[in-house]
């Protein structure tokens, strides 16, 4: 590192334009980023932190977004005032980006090979043979393991940590000086996590590159970063070394950030509790078809002789690598999959009913989705989305009637029953998680299954959430089947834990134990993942 920063950002403010007036988005903000640091710019959803990140590449929405104050200095170069052309000469040869969600950064409709060669063909003019070969150099870079069969392939054929790895290599392409991640790791497991993380520390190390690091994670930050800045509302409350603000935060707000694991154990299930659901051996095999008759020469075993039990009052944790079949088993016992095996809820056998014969069982077993930007229709009021389900349950209710259990299932959430005509987008993250909650409550169901419910939300956040679960669960009595790869949050909320990997059951047993005593190799690595950040394997973890 030198002492003349490579980027430095002075009194930067961001203000958005709507219908004649302006919001501030960033307020002030400065800092400044030396060759071959990692600055971590960290703080909840809304703070301000990719934005200003945006800002550095002029990638807003500008005429709409515009700068009322601040300079944004790139090797001396003033970047806000750069024309147009500068700034797509920076993009990709001097700075590039990865960003926070893989999937819908890829081009669906192109395969790999091509999206890595546009941009070597763009930046750097290569084509035909050269690009093929640099394309292979990027991917065996960043792990990517037999390169040369991947080249055909398209994104939805790549495992969430592939499609980063590959993004990653896209960023690299040109060998740039500033590597800008948002958020690169939020939707990935433990492990992958911890490989992206190890990977993009590798790889900063071998090419000398410095990196602006956008996370809400500060276990992440503590890892892989020098220094950090923390954002509240758009400005920066706190600056310094990483351990400093760890070991001695001033300000109440990263206090607050640094206290917001989810933490406390759930309450014992009482002896003789009933049994709500139990299913197993589950069976859900996927067939593999080939040829011009499409026979059937394989299977994809994503559950295969899976067990399970969950009683009520009690959190079951699901747990283990994406694709390891959690989410698969919730949806087979919730009857949305077909399945073999036997499925018991509340003592009658389900897994051989009929669509209609199981209709009226919907209310009792609810499901939670992972996503609360993507699970609520953004054309539907809060009020429709909440009562969705009585309109189909319960068409008897009177219009004031249904209103009556929204407003009760949003005050049982902790919102305010006089939002529920406002729409989703009027919600952060963490209001519309609540408000998917409410739907799924609306109901008095008996068995809820989350699906990865706390992973797109902040910490501070997952704290709230994992909080009024619980009080829920306190106050119903309600069997939770929990499927998460955040070991920490199941730690907080499940009295049993089953670990899956490849469609199997490898370890089961009460939370306490199976965290105090892991027995598997796997178990352990998973845990070694979520608590160290640190991948069980040394070199570059190859997907």
């Amino acid at each position: 590192m030198t002492d003349t920063p490579l980027l430095s950002v002075r009194d930067l403010s961001v203000a958005f334009r709507q219908a004649g007036a302006d919001t501030l988005a960033v307020d002030r903000v400065s800092f400044d980023i030396a060759k071959g640091e990692t600055l971590a710019l960290v703080g909840e959803s809304g703070s301000g932190k990719s934005v200003t990140a945006l800002s550095v590449l002029k990638l807003l929405p500008y005429p709409a977004a515009h700068h009322p104050s601040g300079e944004v200095l790139f090797k001396g170069r003033d970047l806000v005032r750069a024309t147009e052309d500068d700034m797509r000469r920076v993009r990709g040869d001097d700075i590039t980006m990865v960003f926070q969600e893989p999937m819908t950064s890829l081009n669906p409709l192109h395969p790999i090979e091509r999206q890595i060669g546009e941009i070597l063909s763009l930046h750097k003019g290569l084509t035909g043979r050269a690009a093929r070969t640099r394309t292979l150099e990027l991917l065996d870079l960043v792990g990517i393991r037999n390169a040369e069969s991947r080249l055909d392939a398209y994104p939805h054929q790549l495992s969430g940590g592939q499609r980063q790895r590959v993004m990653i290599a896209m960023a690299l392409a040109n060998e740039p000086e500033l590597l800008i991640v948002d958020e690169p790791t939020t939707a990935l497991d433990v492990t992958v996590q911890a490989q992206i993380l190890k990977l993009l520390q590798e790889l900063q190390a071998r090419l000398g590159m410095a990196m602006l690091f956008i996370t809400h994670d500060l276990g992440i930050v503590r890892k892989i970063a020098d220094r950090v800045c923390v954002m509240l509302k758009g400005r920066i409350v706190e600056e310094g070394a990483v351990e400093d603000v760890f070991r001695d935060p001033r300000h109440a707000y990263t206090q607050r950030l640094l206290a917001a694991e989810p933490k406390g154990r759930p309450e014992p299930v009482p002896e003789g509790a009933p049994v709500v659901v139990e299913a197993g051996p589950v069976k859900v095999w996927f067939p593999i078809k080939r040829g011009f008759f499409q026979r059937t020469v394989d299977h994809v075993k994503a559950v295969d002789g899976v067990s399970i039990r969950v009683r009520e009052g009690e959190t079951v944790g699901v747990v283990g690598e994406s694709g390891s079949g959690k989410t698969t088993l919730g949806l087979a016992i919730l009857r949305l999959i077909s399945s073999q095996g036997p499925i018991v809820f509340l003592g009658n056998r389900i897994d051989s009913l009929k669509a209609n014969a199981i209709r009226p069982l919907r209310k009792t077993m609810q499901v939670v989705f992972q996503d609360p930007y993507g699970s609520l229709s953004p054309r539907m009021s809060i009020a429709d989305i909440v009562a969705e389900g009585l309109l189909v349950q319960q068409r008897g209710l009177s219009y004031p009637e249904r209103r009556r259990i929204v407003a009760r299932a949003l005050e049982d959430v902790g919102l305010d029953p006089a939002a529920m005509d406002r729409y989703p987008h009027e919600f952060s993250g963490g209001q519309r998680q609540r408000v998917a909650i409410a739907r799924a409550m609306a109901l008095e169901p008996q068995f809820v299954m989350l699906d990865e419910p706390t992973s797109a939300l902040d910490m501070s956040v997952q704290a709230q959430i994992v909080d009024l679960l619980r009080e829920l669960q306190r106050r119903r009595r309600l069997a939770y089947m929990f499927i998460s790869h955040d070991l920490k949050v199941v730690r907080a909320l499940a009295n049993h834990v089953i670990v899956m990997q490849n469609g199997q059951v490898v370890e089961e047993g009460a939370a306490e134990d199976i965290f105090a005593r892991p027995r598997t190799d796997y178990t352990r690595a998973l845990f070694a993942a979520a608590f160290n950040l640190e991948a069980a394997d040394a070199g570059v973890v190859r997907e």
